[in-house]
């Protein structure tokens, strides 16, 4: 069997004193096997709410993994399957979905009785669409994220639509007690050219902050960053997927976006965990719910326009333990003198609060570090590290 980690278990009981709350763990603390122990406490029919098909497999095969349920008692109601079940795992997509002006999911899902509503990566909530899952009747509703920041503000919304939050796990107390790995957060600067300068310059305002992200420079620094981190599972990150698909072109690598199938993207991500490929370029379709625990490195070519949720949904997939121990290495890359580094230090002004450690480097120090950081003789690194440092701290 498996045990209940202390602060595992500390979030169940907080949940069940209270009837009804959120829950705020970091990825790769388990947020999943709260969901599963509240479940074994409630005993009662439970609808989980999750953020797409891929989410609600792992949730399915992690329950199956983790408890007494059998696969028959597990049902799965989404755009292919239409399964309830004693557990039934839905998207928040098909339970909203309109038919005919008629919500007829959410009518059928409402004539139940749940004991039990888990809503994962609750966070999403507010949107007036999931709004709707949140009139749902239920004795207790469990809310499940990692980070309840929003950027339009709305975090009160998730209390009042689902109840207080009931426990908060510091991230940096996980990290010391060896539960989520160490990170290293790492800023590269680029500078666009004349050419781009100019462009940006004279760019609608709209405009401006994707040329900013999409500078070609960017491709040369994540080349840099593969040959230094070589071999290591890599996460490539991105909004925009021309850049994406420049990068996956220019590299060789393997794109999954939005377009990509179902099952060509759960292909994808069995052969990364499996280490058949170890880098992989991913759009935002990789920002919720995607279990990559082997991923030790990301990198971020470009982000939404500065979200702290965002932030911390990425920084969250490489905090896994390593099998290896091991650190976590998350580098973004910036254009200097644009939107692209004024959202950035919005990101990392979040990213300090949690307690991690940022430098900020110049993209041409990159080439120098042949190999990874840790492994440069002290003096050398040091050198180094103070001169692409120096003129850029803020």
């Amino acid at each position: 069997g498996w045990r209940l980690r202390d602060y595992q278990r500390w979030a169940t009981d907080s949940f069940f004193e209270g009837g009804s709350g959120v829950v705020v763990l970091p990825c790769g603390a388990g947020k999943t096997i709260v969901g599963a122990a509240a479940m074994a406490r409630a005993k009662a029919t439970t609808l989980i709410l999750v953020t797409n098909t891929v989410s609600a497999r792992q949730w399915r095969a992690e329950l199956l993994r983790r408890t007494t349920l059998t696969d028959n008692e597990i049902g799965e109601y989404s755009g292919e399957k239409k399964e309830i079940r004693p557990v039934t795992i839905a998207t928040y997509q098909v339970v909203t979905r309109k038919t005919k002006g008629e919500y007829r999911a959410l009518e059928l899902f409402d004539s139940r009785d749940w004991g039990l509503i888990i809503y994962d990566e609750v966070h999403l909530l507010p949107a007036p669409v999931f709004r709707l899952t949140s009139d749902l009747q239920s004795r207790r509703r469990l809310g499940l994220t990692a980070t309840l920041v929003r950027e339009d503000r709305r975090e009160s919304d998730v209390f009042s639509l689902i109840g207080p939050k009931r426990y908060d796990a510091p991230w940096k107390e996980l990290e010391a007690a060896g539960y989520i790995a160490t990170a290293e957060c790492t800023e590269v600067r680029v500078t666009l050219d004349e050419a781009g300068r100019m462009a940006y310059a004279t760019a609608e305002s709209r405009e401006r902050y994707r040329l900013a992200a999409c500078a070609p420079a960017k491709v040369r620094v994540v080349e840099k960053i593969l040959a230094r981190h070589a071999g290591r599972p890599t996460l490539i990150i991105g909004a925009y997927l021309d850049q994406l698909e420049e990068i996956a072109g220019r590299l060789g690598l393997p794109l999954v976006d939005g377009k990509t199938s179902n099952r060509r993207r759960e292909q994808a991500f069995a052969d990364f965990r499996a280490g058949k490929i170890s880098t992989l370029v991913v759009s935002k379709v990789a920002n919720f719910s995607v279990d990559l625990p082997e991923a030790a490195v990301a990198v971020q070519v470009s982000g939404t326009f500065g979200s702290r949720q965002e932030e911390a949904q990425r920084l969250g997939r490489l905090l896994r333990p390593k099998a290896g121990g091991g650190e976590a290495h998350f580098y973004t890359v910036v254009t200097r003198d644009t939107l692209d580094s004024e959202y950035a230090a919005h990101r990392q002004r979040f990213l300090a609060e949690q307690g991690y450690a940022y430098r900020i480097i110049d993209a041409a120090d990159l080439t120098a570090a042949g190999g990874e950081i840790s492994g440069i003789p002290e003096g050398a690194d040091g050198a180094q590290r103070g001169a692409g440092t120096h003129d850029e701290e803020r």
